[in-house]
């Protein structure tokens, strides 16, 4: 299928630069799939939705001050580089702007020398691996010298690194937040549980895909970067007790869905597991883990966007999303959300 087929309008000043006060107070498009209907309320509504022995699945992923600032050792050029994961004890795959002034070999000094790196090998799209030299603990340099890596679309500072991350945040290791959780406050998820819904955790720590946009023209020839999972046993337990019960699994994000989806896959059915998945979700995909969905609006062409039409249909996603346009809804990591059912 041509990557064209995803494509859609979106002025830029649609592009949320700054989150809401309130986390909860984001508007809230609802999709039922089976009567193919759209309605508008707002994320605090999301407890309407959702009832009781329904089951909500969130990515307690932790996004790392990841974004740091250096200097070349022999030239004192400036270096930016941003970590992706790590694949050895104090080495990483990271990106680097300028690459081209990165070699293997290439030393790299951040601040007034707490943390340096060496460069260890080369990958594609400015991809590099570097082995990093400190004193002390790797995470508490890191939260002393490096900042909250936001997406390139979003041109203001935050004030608050903190909303960023999920009110959940826990395992460190993300190079991204999994923004669909963004909405949630730690109140209305004591309200759901009071209600009677379910609330599992699993980690997906995201990585180079979210960063990396699709380049070829058939969305079949795209490759996906693998990134790093886990779901424990309670966790896969009590998602298998509610599917037997009726009740529903609602994901929370595209990062939830794909670690779901890899299991169910794999498995054929939710059980403890972990490992790196890539896989890949666009139309005809049938997805078996999950019942609802939410996500936040996303860029066209995306990767994302796929995996959305593949649960919705292509034609009632991209109409959606035209009539997001048409409401001013605001988008991306800051934006509002859509719970699809």
């Amino acid at each position: 299928m041509d990557i064209n087929a995803y494509d859609f309008h979106l002025p830029e000043e649609l592009i949320a630069q700054v989150p809401l006060k309130d986390r909860s107070s984001s508007r809230l498009m609802v999709l039922d799939r089976q009567n193919q209907t759209t309605d508008h309320k707002h994320f605090s509504d999301i407890s309407h939705f959702l009832k009781k022995g329904d089951c909500l699945v969130l990515n307690d992923t932790r996004v790392l001050p990841a974004r740091l600032y250096g200097a070349k050792e022999d030239t004192g050029g400036k270096v930016e580089v941003l970590l992706l994961h790590q694949t050895d004890r104090d080495e990483w795959e990271v990106l680097v702007k300028p690459a081209r002034k990165v070699k293997e070999g290439t030393r790299i000094i951040f601040g007034e020398g707490q943390l340096t790196a060496e460069c260890t090998g080369t990958q594609e799209h400015g991809g590099r691996i570097v082995k990093f030299s400190y004193q002390g603990i790797f995470l508490e340099v890191l939260e002393s010298l490096g900042e909250m890596p936001l997406p390139p679309y979003i041109k203001e500072q935050l004030s608050d690194q903190e909303r960023y991350q999920t009110v959940y945040a826990k395992e460190e290791g993300s190079a991204a937040a999994p923004t669909a959780g963004l909405h949630f406050t730690t109140e209305l998820l004591e309200e759901l549980q009071r209600k009677g819904v379910e609330i599992v955790y699993l980690t997906l720590h995201v990585g180079l895909g979210t960063f990396r946009p699709v380049s070829v023209e058939s969305v079949e020839k795209h490759e996906m970067h693998a990134e790093f999972y886990t779901l424990s046993e309670e966790a896969a337990q009590k998602l298998n007790e509610v599917k037997v019960s009726g009740g529903r699994i609602i994901s929370v994000g595209t990062t939830s869905t794909r670690t779901l989806e890899t299991i169910m896959r794999d498995h054929g059915r939710f059980k403890e597991a972990s490992g790196w998945t890539d896989i890949f979700i666009y139309p005809p995909y049938q997805l078996q883990a999950i019942d609802g969905l939410i996500t936040n609006f996303h860029l066209p062409k995306s990767t994302l966007i796929m995996l959305v039409s593949a649960f919705a249909g292509r034609d009632y996603i991209l109409d959606a999303y035209n009539k997001a346009v048409e409401e001013r809804y605001r988008f991306f990591s800051f934006g509002d959300a859509m719970f699809i059912f």
